[in-house]
C-alpha cells in the first residue's frame, strides 16, 4: 500500500504525541530551562557563569559517590567506601564539586552542604541515590509492578518513594529506567517495565510523574532521571554492557519511544547508557546524545553520565586515554560526569588547549544551576536536609499499605488447574517448602539501597497470619538457591507427605537480577528443580510461588505444578501480599509484561516480533515458537468470557478514529478484575509490521455472573508506522483489530480499513 497520499508527521510528533508540547510547557523540566530564558534565577545563573573559574566549572560538572553510605550501596559502588573523606570535603569547599549521589543519612550531607556553600560561588550541591523500587519503604521491583499494567499506581508508589527519599535529603532520583527489555537473560530486565513499548510508555510517564509531582522546588520533590538512552536492553546475549548491534529501525521503532514519553511527563534529566551502540559507545556518542536526543527529541535538560561511563571508553578503544575519553563524552552531550573525575581533572586543560570550547562548558554548567535552581537549592539549600522531616515521613502506616497493594496487584496467576486456588484458612495442612519459604533476604530485590531487610515480611509469616491456626504450617527449606541441602529433600518430602498441599517457594535470589547480573541459562536452578521434582513423587497438590526477576523458561515439575503463582520481588509487603491472594483476600489481577519462553533457547523471545515469509515453519526441532506464557497473560479467581466485538465503523480516514466495544463476562462463582487488551496488526505496509501491537488496554472488576460493556477508541494515529525514511505516516490498508487476555490468545477480531 502507498503512503504517498496519506499526511505526513513530523518526528517529533511520533516521540512525543498529540498533546506532548502543551505537556513539555507546564512540565517542571520546562520551568528549570526558563530560568536560563528569562525567568526566576537567570541573571543569577548568568551571573555565576561569568564569575567561575574553569576549576569550578569542571567542578560543577562532576558528580561523586558519597563515602557515607549503605553497605549495600558501598557494595555496588565499592569506590564510593574507599574514598577519602577529607579529600570529598575539600572539594566541596573548593567549589571543586557539583553534587554527591548514594550518600546516606541528613547529617553527613548536611555537613557536605555547609561545606559547599561556603565556597567562593556558595553554589549549593546535588544529593542523588540510585532508588529504584523504594527508599525505606519496598515496593515491589518495577518489572513486578508493570505486570499491574496501571500507570496510576506506579505513580502513586514513585510519589511515595520521592516523599521519603526527599526526606532524607536526596533531590535527585537516578530512574526511571525506560529501556525495553527483551532478552530475559540480561539482568536489568528487572529495572523496567518489560518488552512492550506502549506499557514502558506509560509507566515511564507514571513514574517521572511521581518523583517530579507539581513542582520540582517542592521539598516533597525530586527531580527524575530516565535511562539509559539509549539501547541499553539490546546488549547482545543479554550481557550487560555488551554491545547493541541494532538497526535504526529498531532503535527508533522499540527503544526511543520509552524516553520520549518521558520527555513528555517533563523528566528533569537523562542518564547515558553504557553500551556501545552500532560502534559508538553511548558516552562518546554525538548523534545519539545531541542529534537525535537534543535536535529531533528537543530535550534542554541535564545529560548525566553513568558510572564510570566516560572513563570506559578508553575500555572501549574510541579513546587513546583519560584526557581524550573527557573532550569526547563532553563533545558527545555529556553534561555532568558519574564517579571518574575525568570533567574534574581534564577540562580545565581542555579549555586552555581549545580542544574543548568554553561555550560547550558554559552550556553543561547552566544545565546543572537551572536544575539546581529548579529544585530549590539556591533559594534553601537544606530544604530536604532536616532529620525530623526525616524521622516522620519513613515507612508511614499509609505507605506500607500502598506497598502492600502494590505487591498484591503485581503477583500473575499463570496456572490453576481443578481451581486449587485460593486455599482454605482452615482444616488443610500446608507444607511450605524452599528455599523462599521464609527468611527476611531476598524479598525486597535488587537495588533497595537504603531498605532494612528486618522490616521485611516474609513468605511464613504472611502465611502464618493468615491461618486461623499457625501451627497447620511446616516450613522446611530443602535446598539451597543454588546448592543442595543435606537431607534438604529428604526433609522436605517428609513435610510434604504429612501435609495436605504444598507451597514450594522457589525461583532467584536478589543478586541473581540487577546490574550485571546476566544468567545463560533463564531456568529454575537445578538443586531447586531436583527439590520439586522430589515433591511431585508425593502425589501431593503443589502450589509453586516463584520469587524471580525475569521471565523464566518452566520446566518438568515446576511447569506441571496444578498452580503457579510469579511473585518477583514484592518488597517490604512480600509475605502479606502472597498469603492476601493465595487464601483469596483479594484476587489476582498481574498481567505479565514479559514473555515466559517455552525454552531457554528461544531467548529472547517477545510477542510483537516481525512475521517471517513462512510463518508455518517457523518453529525449532522439538519446540514451536511460542511462548509457554506470552506476554499479557495472568488468571483470575473468575471465568472470563469475551463477546460481541464490535467497531464503530469498519473504514475510517487518516485522521479519524473508530471505537472498539466488546463485552466481558465473569462466568464464575468469584470476584475478578480482567485485563482486556487491544491489540492491531497492519495487514500489509510500505516496511513489514509485528505480528501484533498492543495498542490500549483497560482493568474491568465484575461480580460474580456480571458482565459489563468495554469500549476502546482507537485513532488512525495509533495506527502511524516509520516508513523507509523513518518518517512516521498512516497509510492506507486493512488492519485487523483484536481483544485478547494476552498477546497471544486467539481472542475476538475484526477488520478495519484506512482509507486515503
Amino acid at each position: 500500500m502507498s503512503a504517498s497520499a496519506m499526511p505526513e508527521l513530523s518526528r517529533r510528533a511520533l516521540f512525543l504525541g498529540s498533546a506532548a508540547f502543551a505537556a513539555w510547557q507546564a512540565s517542571p523540566l520546562r520551568a528549570a530551562i526558563a530560568m536560563l530564558e528569562g525567568g526566576a534565577h537567570a541573571s543569577r545563573i548568568r551571573s555565576l557563569i561569568d564569575r567561575m573559574s574553569i576549576e569550578e566549572k569542571a567542578g560543577q560538572l562532576t558528580l561523586m559517590p558519597s563515602p557515607w553510605t549503605s553497605a549495600a550501596a558501598a557494595s555496588i559502588n565499592p569506590a564510593a567506601a574507599k574514598r577519602n573523606v577529607d579529600n570529598l570535603m575539600a572539594d566541596a569547599r573548593a567549589g571543586r564539586l557539583g553534587g554527591i549521589f548514594n550518600g546516606y543519612g541528613v547529617a553527613m550531607q548536611t555537613e557536605l552542604q555547609r561545606a559547599a556553600i561556603s565556597s567562593r560561588q556558595a553554589i549549593p550541591l546535588l544529593f542523588a541515590a540510585d532508588v529504584i523500587h523504594g527508599y525505606r519503604t519496598v515496593f515491589p521491583v518495577p518489572l513486578g509492578e508493570a505486570a499491574t499494567f496501571d500507570p496510576g499506581l506506579a505513580e502513586r508508589t514513585a510519589r511515595a518513594s520521592a516523599d521519603e527519599m526527599s526526606a532524607a535529603g536526596i533531590d535527585w532520583v537516578f530512574a526511571p529506567m525506560v529501556d525495553v527489555g527483551r532478552d530475559a537473560r540480561w539482568g536489568r530486565t528487572v529495572e523496567g517495565a518489560g518488552e512492550d513499548v506502549l506499557l514502558s510508555c506509560d509507566l515511564g510517564k507514571a513514574r517521572t510523574r511521581g518523583f517530579q509531582g507539581a513542582s520540582l522546588s517542592d521539598p516533597h520533590s525530586v527531580a527524575a532521571c530516565m535511562k539509559h538512552f539509549a539501547a541499553y536492553g539490546a546488549a547482545e546475549g543479554g550481557v550487560d554492557y555488551n554491545v547493541a548491534d541494532i538497526s535504526e529501525r529498531t532503535l527508533r521503532e522499540v527503544y526511543l519511544p520509552p524516553f520520549a514519553a518521558a520527555l513528555e511527563a517533563g523528566c528533569a534529566t537523562v542518564m547515558a547508557a553504557f553500551e556501545d551502540l552500532a560502534g559508538v559507545p553511548a558516552h562518546g556518542n554525538h548523534w545519539l546524545l545531541t542529534d537525535i536526543l537534543r535536535k529531533e527529541m528537543g530535550f534542554k535538560g541535564l545529560v548525566v553520565g553513568d558510572y564510570n561511563g566516560d572513563a570506559e571508553l578508553v575500555e572501549h578503544g574510541l579513546a587513546q586515554d583519560a584526557r581524550q575519553a573527557a573532550r569526547l563524552a563532553i563533545m558527545a552531550g555529556v553534561d555532568m560526569s558519574m564517579a571518574s573525575g575525568l570533567f574534574r581533572d581534564h577540562i580545565p586543560s581542555l579549555v586552555a588547549s581549545g580542544d574543548v570550547p568554553m561555550s560547550r562548558v558554559d552550556e553543561a554548567v547552566g544545565r546543572v544551576l537551572a536544575l539546581k535552581a529548579a529544585l530549590g537549592l539556591f533559594d534553601d539549600p537544606f530544604r530536604r536536609l532536616d532529620a525530623r522531616r526525616e524521622r516522620a515521613r519513613t515507612r508511614q502506616p499509609a505507605t506500607i499499605a500502598l506497598a502492600r497493594e502494590a505487591a498484591q496487584r503485581s503477583i500473575v496467576l499463570l496456572k490453576n488447574e481443578g481451581d486449587i486456588l485460593p486455599l482454605s484458612r482452615t482444616g488443610k495442612r500446608i507444607a511450605l517448602i524452599g528455599p523462599f519459604a521464609e527468611g527476611q533476604k531476598n524479598l525486597h530485590g535488587p537495588w533497595t539501597l537504603f531498605a532494612d531487610n528486618k522490616e521485611a515480611v516474609d513468605l511464613a509469616s504472611g502465611i502464618r497470619a493468615s491461618l486461623a491456626d499457625p501451627a497447620m504450617v511446616t516450613v522446611v527449606a530443602g535446598s539451597e538457591v543454588e546448592t543442595e541441602l543435606e537431607g534438604g529433600i529428604a526433609a522436605a518430602v517428609a513435610a510434604a507427605r504429612e501435609a495436605d498441599i504444598v507451597i514450594l517457594a522457589l525461583g532467584e535470589r536478589e543478586a541473581m537480577s540487577g546490574e550485571n547480573a546476566s544468567r545463560d541459562l533463564v531456568v529454575i536452578p537445578p538443586a531447586q528443580q531436583a527439590l520439586a521434582e522430589a515433591i511431585a513423587q508425593t502425589g501431593k497438590p503443589v502450589v509453586v510461588v516463584l520469587r524471580n526477576g525475569r521471565a523464566l523458561a518452566l520446566q518438568g515439575a515446576v511447569l506441571a505444578a496444578p498452580a503457579i503463582l510469579v511473585t518477583w520481588f514484592l518488597g517490604s509487603e512480600t509475605g502479606n501480599a502472597i498469603a492476601d491472594v493465595l487464601f483469596g483476600k483479594v484476587g489476582p489481577s498481574g498481567r505479565l509484561p514479559v514473555s515466559f519462553p517455552a525454552s531457554p533457547g528461544q531467548v529472547p523471545y517477545y510477542y510483537a516480533r516481525r512475521r517471517f515469509g513462512r510463518p508455518k515453519s517457523t518453529r525449532y526441532i522439538k519446540v514451536k515458537f511460542a511462548a509457554a506464557f506470552p506476554f499479557g497473560h495472568g488468571l483470575t479467581y473468575g471465568k472470563i468470557e469475551y463477546s460481541g466485538l464490535e467497531l464503530s465503523r469498519t473504514r475510517m480516514t487518516s485522521d479519524g478514529e473508530v471505537v472498539v466495544r466488546l463485552t466481558v463476562h465473569n462466568r464464575g462463582t468469584q470476584a475478578a478484575t480482567e485485563l482486556v487488551q487491544l491489540y492491531v496488526q497492519d495487514v500489509a505496509g510500505s516496511v513489514t509490521r509485528p505480528i501484533r501491537e498492543l495498542k490500549a488496554y483497560r482493568h474491568v472488576t465484575l461480580k460474580p455472573g456480571e458482565s459489563r460493556g468495554v469500549s476502546f477508541p482507537l485513532s488512525a494515529g495509533q495506527l502511524a508506522l516509520l516508513d523507509a525514511d523513518f518518517r512516521p505516516v498512516v497509510e492506507p490498508g486493512r488492519f485487523v483489530v483484536t481483544v485478547a487476555p494476552s498477546a497471544e490468545a486467539a481472542g475476538l477480531s475484526a477488520d478495519l480499513e484506512v482509507t486515503g
